[in-house]
């Protein structure tokens, strides 16, 4: 990850001033959830990750490894789930679990996160607007190499930008904004890109390696070439197989000095929780992600590491507003009132993470405390589903499956907790492979997994008409032309105080009419093995600051 670095050059530095090279972090444009801001000489910004303001708790119970010198040489082992036959090394094309944990080991992004959820430069050393953010220059570090030696040019930038849009994959909303056939390149490493429109919020979407991985001119996914820390090279004996395993050789020409530490990774998918723990307490695995609060004892009472993070990530309940019965408000807001949110966040979460709104971004300084904490009222979720013409009782099916910590666990919860509304819920419990399947984003009432991004960029996932997964399709709603009215606003306003007080809309919006439910936001909960080095303490929503296995060693 990018980070300051003395001069001696610690573990993990680059060559010629650190990762950032000779430009400083502090003059670096970046955008935090809220509006453009410029860190000029001494000045500081509010990490994304900071505690909000809101009922439940970012405290966890940690235990890191970070101590000593890193040691070369060995094989890391994730045991993780989630994946299945539709599994990828597509840069830009992630899906599930298992595709996420996959790219930050083959690719790069040309920003990304560190371990307070604050954005950094990566393969590019600047990413600037101009005044009005009608033109964003973006400028290249120097002498990165992809897996085939390959010099990083800003023609990849361009190609992966244009193979992103041409194709529609889910990266595209982010990008939509950039005039890309008008981009003037200034040389190599540097090029201009004029906007459709005013656009703030660039530098939150060349983030997420998954969707906006930089590829080569010319990629092949069959035989994926990127610039990251691992290589998959199948004649030196790396594999792929879909749903079942993937296995990467170290790339010795990484860009980071001294990463990776490691010769391989292995990354196995495993079909529940306590296949994971069992990998990892039988030494087959080095770490397993993806844990809920009731395997922390376990691994610890086995002699390994659980580490229990704070995070902006949700898991939703999903309602389709298209679709009887939640496409009347009354339902949707009686199912958000049954849910006991102090109770669900317990129970699954052991109290960590942060209480839930059902509104996404908890930590985007943006986002609106100010909104009435929802509780548990069932005599008012009664009312409503009388008005909504279920005065004798609602039956549902709830689709669920074990595509993130704590999913089954919650809708167990929610089944017991909506019956005091006389709302009865049948859970269909499929496997990971068929929740992401062909049904996937059609099924009337299911649930999903997000690592947490600011509201802006969520809201171009799953909200505004387009977004590549509208699971609770809400550009089929009234709501919908509005909202995306509001969001245009957002996107043109430099203004972060103005840009508030119109995401504020957009949030109120979906409080009273949406289609999501969410009670909590969960905590990273992971195990790892005693000798498992070079692990840092994270506010992000993904496990080891995205999977950034590169930085860790064994002991």
């Amino acid at each position: 990850m990018a980070r300051d670095k003395s001069p001696e050059q610690e573990p993990g530095s680059s060559e010629g001033g650190g990762l950032l090279g000779p430009h400083s972090r502090r003059a670096f444009l970046i955008r935090a959830g809220g509006g453009l801001a410029v860190l000029g000489m001494g000045g500081t910004l509010e990490a994304c990750g900071s505690s909000p303001s809101s009922s439940g708790s970012s405290s966890s119970s940690t235990t890191t490894s970070g101590a000593g010198k890193p040691k070369r040489g060995g094989t890391i082992t994730l045991a993780s789930t989630g994946g299945g036959s539709a599994d990828t090394l597509d840069g830009n094309k992630a899906v599930t679990n298992l595709d996420f944990a996959r790219a930050p080991q083959l690719y790069d992004t040309l920003l990304e996160l560190n371990q307070d959820n604050v954005i950094q430069p990566h393969l590019a050393e600047e990413v600037t607007a101009n005044p009005s953010a009608t033109e964003w220059t973006i400028k290249l570090r120097k002498g990165i190499e992809f897996h085939n030696g390959k010099t990083l040019t800003v023609d990849d930038v361009l190609y992966t930008f244009n193979r992103i849009v041409s194709n529609k994959l889910s990266a595209a909303s982010g990008l939509a904004a950039l005039e890309l056939k008008n981009a003037k390149k200034l040389d190599d490493y540097t090029v201009q890109i004029p906007c459709s429109s005013p656009y703030s919020i660039l530098p939150i979407s060349l983030i997420g390696n998954g969707e906006m991985s930089i590829v080569p001119v010319g990629y092949n996914p069959k035989l994926p070439v990127g610039t990251g820390p691992f290589k998959y090279d199948p004649a030196a004996g790396d594999k792929f197989t879909p749903g079942v395993s993937s296995s990467f050789s170290a790339n010795k020409n990484y860009f980071v000095t001294g990463e990776p530490y490691v010769d391989t990774l292995v990354i196995q998918d495993y079909s529940d929780e306590q296949s994971q723990v069992n990998a990892l307490l039988s030494n087959q695995a080095t770490c397993c992600d993806q844990l809920s609060i009731s395997s922390v004892a376990e691994v610890r009472g086995g002699g390994q590491v659980a580490n229990v993070w704070g995070g902006p990530g949700w898991v939703p309940f999903t309602m389709r507003l298209d679709k009887p019965p939640f496409n009347d408000v009354n339902v949707r807001q009686a199912m958000r009132l049954v849910v006991d949110r102090p109770q669900m966040q317990k129970v699954v979460y052991g109290g960590f993470g942060f209480l839930g709104n059902d509104i996404f971004s908890i930590t985007d300084p943006e986002y609106d405390h100010s909104l009435p904490q929802r509780v548990q009222d069932i005599p008012q979720a009664k009312s409503l589903l009388k008005k909504a013409g279920f005065g004798s009782g609602l039956t549902v099916t709830l689709t669920t499956g074990p595509i993130k910590t704590g999913a089954v666990q919650m809708a167990q919860l929610l089944k017991q907790q909506a019956s005091a509304a006389g709302i009865t819920i049948n859970l269909n419990q499929v496997t990971s492979g068929e929740f992401f399947g062909p049904n996937y984003l059609q099924w009337t009432f299911a649930q999903d997994w997000w690592s947490g991004y600011p509201y802006l960029r969520q809201a171009g996932y799953s909200m505004v008409p387009g977004a590549p997964w509208d699971e609770t399709h809400w550009d089929t709603s009234q709501y919908g032309t509005s909202y995306l009215n509001l969001y245009k606003q957002a996107l043109a306003q430099p203004d972060q105080a103005k840009q508030t007080g119109l995401v504020h809309e957009m949030m109120t919006m979906d409080y009273n009419e949406g289609g999501y439910i969410i009670p909590a936001f969960n905590p990273v909960i992971v195990g790892q093995a005693t000798n498992l080095a070079g692990v840092i303490a994270q506010k992000t929503g993904d496990p080891w600051i995205e999977y950034r296995f590169r930085m860790m060693w064994l002991t």
